[in-house]
């Protein structure tokens, strides 16, 4: 077949970046064409998004575009993070920048929710964890001190489809974004009309569900000229860019685990069916979209963060290092010595990690880590731990010990964790590929354009495309494992 050329539009709450993938027929591979910093503005005391920056960087991406040999890309496709929106007036033009997730305006907004409907009956039907981030609890903050936004407003888009709708004037919600809310009915796959009348949230403001892959349009006359007559199509891929991540799993079986690990590590299997019972809810586990009707059931746990911000805390202090010889220390640390609950509240906020890692060691009775090798292996064994507990938790819930482990994202460079996470599992991990969100992206994108099948010919081709590091357990380390694993059980109150 001829290739085919698209061009991802990647958003981080930090970053951004245009990636050109091109298809063909066997083999994807990537190029990055633009990358631009995303930083958050405060405006008046509100912490917002710079949405019309970010279009800008978006149009410049599509320019470079425009002007080289990629000309001929077919489509384009925007991922960002989950929850924040823009709104719209009657004749669509933008009211304000979309609100940033981290805003304060959610601040005991959860509680004052419960006036409306309890939140056991909103995980009933929506299957979504409790987030004062949640997009609920924002509208339900625009209701309760900013009620004459409602009245003006027509539409509600959220940032993936805002950005889409200024390339082509078209309004619509896609499945995987609108998930993310906890306004949407996780059987029906559709708003939740019940949730959004009882809440008294105005139902103008919900648009058309459609499913990832679904084609937007194509530029507005007044783009395309500006691109001197580009006209791809925009295609509405798995916006929520965890989405995107879990399409590009290379999966050998219907069956896996998968971790998107970077700064945080979100763990979860694919279903068909969302898993929605008093365990999830005990488990604090959340049903999102995924591509081909699915439903992402996983949980949100702390990732390389702890790591990372060991690694800035030594910068401060006058020492520059690298993650590769961070690695080449912990390695030679004796293994299992001391263990930390990387979820604890201590370890979330930025500042001195490693004397707050030796301070929790120190509380809790274990040995204390000194040196920058033992506290690097003391946060990548304790990551696997929780690996395993959370494993362990979706095997309990789905009623079936799920064989292999896939791992995605930045996180697959630390090579150790995946090998740690093989041991402590019990089961094989493979990891890659590291771009899997761009490449979530650019498989919906060729799916769409009917250049590959499907969801699981998109798999087999990216498998065959990126390189995948397969880690199987280390048997002879089993027993200490399990034992450190107890260790670790108590240390979470388990």
């Amino acid at each position: 077949m001829k290739k085919i050329k698209m061009l991802a539009i990647d958003l981080g709450a930090s970053s951004g970046r245009g990636i050109i993938g091109t298809f063909d027929g066997e083999k994807i591979t990537l190029e990055e064409n633009h990358r631009f910093p995303n930083e958050p503005v405060m405006v008046a005391g509100q912490y917002t998004w710079d949405i019309v920056r970010i279009l800008h960087e978006i149009k410049t991406s599509i320019r470079k575009c425009a002007n080289s040999e990629d000309r001929d890309i077919a489509s384009i496709g925007i991922d960002t993070w989950g929850v924040d929106f823009g709104f719209l007036d009657k004749k669509g033009h933008l009211l304000a920048n979309p609100v940033h997730y981290r805003d304060l305006r959610t601040v005991g907004i959860p509680a004052y929710s419960e006036a409306f409907v309890s939140a056991d009956e909103v995980y009933d039907i929506t299957g979504i964890q409790v987030l004062e981030l949640n997009s609920l609890y924002q509208l339900l903050a625009v209701k309760k001190n900013d009620p004459e936004l409602f009245d003006i407003a027509a539409d509600m888009l959220f940032v993936p489809d805002l950005l889409n709708y200024f390339l082509t004037g078209y309004k619509q919600t896609e499945y995987t974004i609108a998930s993310t809310s906890q306004l949407l009915d996780a059987k029906k796959r559709d708003w939740s009309v019940e949730l959004i009348e009882k809440f008294g949230l105005p139902d103008k403001l919900f648009s058309k569900v459609v499913k990832p892959g679904t084609v937007c349009g194509s530029f507005l006359p007044s783009l395309s000229e500006e691109f001197g007559g580009l006209n791809p199509k925009v295609i509405s891929v798995a916006a929520h860019d965890t989405g995107s991540a879990v399409l590009a799993v290379p999966a050998k079986s219907e069956k896996f685990i998968w971790i998107s690990s970077g700064t945080w590590s979100i763990m979860g299997t694919e279903t068909k069916d969302p898993v929605i019972s008093e365990k999830s809810k005990e488990y604090n586990f959340t049903n999102e979209g995924g591509y081909g009707d699915t439903i992402r059931f996983s949980k949100n746990i702390t990732g390389l963060w702890v790591e990372q911000e060991s690694k800035r805390q030594w910068e401060r202090e006058g020492e520059k290092i690298s993650f590769a010889e961070l690695a080449e220390m912990a390695a030679e640390a004796e293994p299992l010595r001391c263990l930390i609950d990387t979820d604890d509240a201590r370890f979330a906020t930025p500042g001195n990690i490693p004397k707050r890692i030796a301070d929790y060691c120190r509380e809790t009775g274990q040995f204390v880590p000194q040196t920058k090798g033992e506290i690097v292996r003391c946060i990548l064994e304790s990551l696997a731990m929780r690996y395993r507990y959370t494993v362990e938790c979706i095997d309990e819930m789905c009623g079936e010990r799920i064989p292999a482990i896939n791992i995605v994202g930045g996180g697959t460079k630390e090579e150790q964790l995946s090998q740690f996470a093989a041991t402590a599992c019990g089961r094989p991990v493979y990891a890659g590929p590291v771009e899997a969100t761009a490449i979530g992206n650019i498989a919906a994108q060729a799916i769409a354009l009917g250049a590959i099948k499907d969801m699981w010919e998109a798999r087999e081709i990216i498998a065959n495309s990126f390189e995948i590091k397969e880690y199987q357990p280390e048997a002879d380390k089993k027993a200490a494992w399990d034992e450190a694993y107890g260790r670790f059980l108590k240390l979470i109150g388990k």
